[in-house]
């Protein structure tokens, strides 16, 4: 390695140690399920993403396997040579029918997402209108495609509809562009979708959604825009199959003439190797559950309430979620981090979030109760909260 290399890295993680934003990454010993094992330890899992626990689904599993046996493991080339499969094909009608629009298209990842379809409609003679909250992946999107990026307060509607207002006035843009999360991972709450589209007619803005984090948890499963009944005038809706749908991947929704664009300029879809036949098969069953049936949603949500009630009783700062996302907002990030060392000590499994995840300052252990917690689990996990809360002065 070079010197100059190696002492920039060196000294740059001394620091990251020092400030409490370092982050050690554990391997899990097993299925990502309720429960995980983590150095042979059983763990109460409140950090994963698996919402309506269908990563660990016996049908899926089996669904997967049958797949594999039929098509291989890989599709073997990108989408637009010959690693389109029949499967590709039925799976983005069904996620057509999910999102209630006239087409879908189906990326590697929900960042791929954001990366593909924002740099290929934008570019350096347009704006895009961003919530300051908004994903890792949207923010990067928007830097890839050179539109000038114009961020507005969160959720602040007034604000939005003034950059709208002075963005499409200036007569400097060929296209402007507004892009929110549906649901913010970190705080769990919603975007304010009916004003935003309110402000998108008046000012003639492309509407884009990242759903990523309620699809499948929002609208009864379909999501924060059919929460709101907006299927129609969301031009983009963004989504992952890695959360609530418990696989991998990503897609985006919409009209057919975008879909179609994004097959043919979209470079993630042209030069990268479609999701693996297994994936799609298993993604595929997962989307028509969700369609099918509630009950898993209805026991998310079921949980969700309870463990922030119980967070909340005991006085624990959770912030406005109105998901089952729920935070315990610490502050400071040292501290952030010797609580969740702790919690895991003692038995649940709750990962400390801090820069350049959350702003600095707002240190955080992120909960996410799933459809597969039962009662019991949370209840043991409320009583490790309280003992370590106490300990640490977190709560009186």
């Amino acid at each position: 390695m070079s010197k100059i290399l190696d002492t920039f890295l060196n000294e740059n993680l001394e620091v990251l140690r020092e400030q409490g934003l370092y982050n050690e990454i554990d391997a899990v010993e097993g299925a990502n399920g309720p429960i995980i094992q983590v150095n042979g330890k059983q763990l109460i899992n409140l950090s994963s993403n698996n919402y309506l626990g269908l990563a660990t689904n016996e049908e899926l599993k089996q669904v997967a396997k049958d797949a594999i046996d039929k098509y291989g493991v890989g599709a073997g080339a990108v989408r637009t040579i010959n690693g389109t499969m029949d499967l590709h094909v039925k799976l983005e009608e069904k996620l057509a029918e999910f999102k209630g629009t006239e087409a879908a298209i189906s990326y590697q990842s929900g960042f791929n997402c954001n990366m593909a379809a924002i740099s290929a409609v934008m570019d350096k003679n347009d704006a895009i209108l961003s919530d300051q909250l908004n994903h890792a992946s949207i923010i990067d999107g928007c830097r890839l495609s050179k539109a000038k990026i114009i961020a507005y307060n969160h959720s602040d509607m007034e604000d939005l509809r003034a950059k709208a207002k002075e963005a499409t006035e200036s007569g400097l843009y060929n296209k402007v562009m507004v892009i929110t999360d549906g649901v913010f991972s970190m705080d769990g709450d919603i975007a304010k979708l009916p004003e935003i589209v309110e402000i998108a007619k008046e000012f003639d803005l492309i509407t884009y959604v990242d759903d990523a984090h309620g699809s499948g948890v929002t609208g009864k499963g379909k999501g924060t825009v059919k929460q709101f009944g907006l299927e129609k005038e969301i031009d983009f809706q963004i989504g992952t199959l890695s959360k609530a749908i418990g696989v991998v991947g990503g897609y985006v929704a919409g009209k057919k003439n975008l879909i179609d664009w994004l097959k043919v300029r979209s470079r993630p879809f042209l030069f990268s190797t479609a999701v693996t036949p297994g994936d799609v098969a298993a993604i595929t069953r997962a989307v028509q559950m969700i369609i099918d049936s509630t009950e898993l949603h209805d026991k998310l949500w079921e949980n969700g309430d309870y463990l922030k009630a119980g967070l909340n009783k005991l006085g624990f700062n959770i912030g406005a979620s109105e998901t089952p996302i729920t935070p315990c907002i610490i502050g400071d990030e040292k501290l952030t981090q010797v609580f969740s060392k702790r919690l895991v000590e003692e038995g649940v499994y709750a990962k400390a979030i801090v820069f350049p995840t959350v702003p600095k300052g707002t240190g955080r252990v992120r909960n996410m109760p799933t459809a597969a917690h039962t009662k019991e689990m949370l209840d043991d996990a409320l009583a490790i909260y309280e003992k370590v809360g106490r300990e640490l002065g977190v709560i009186q």
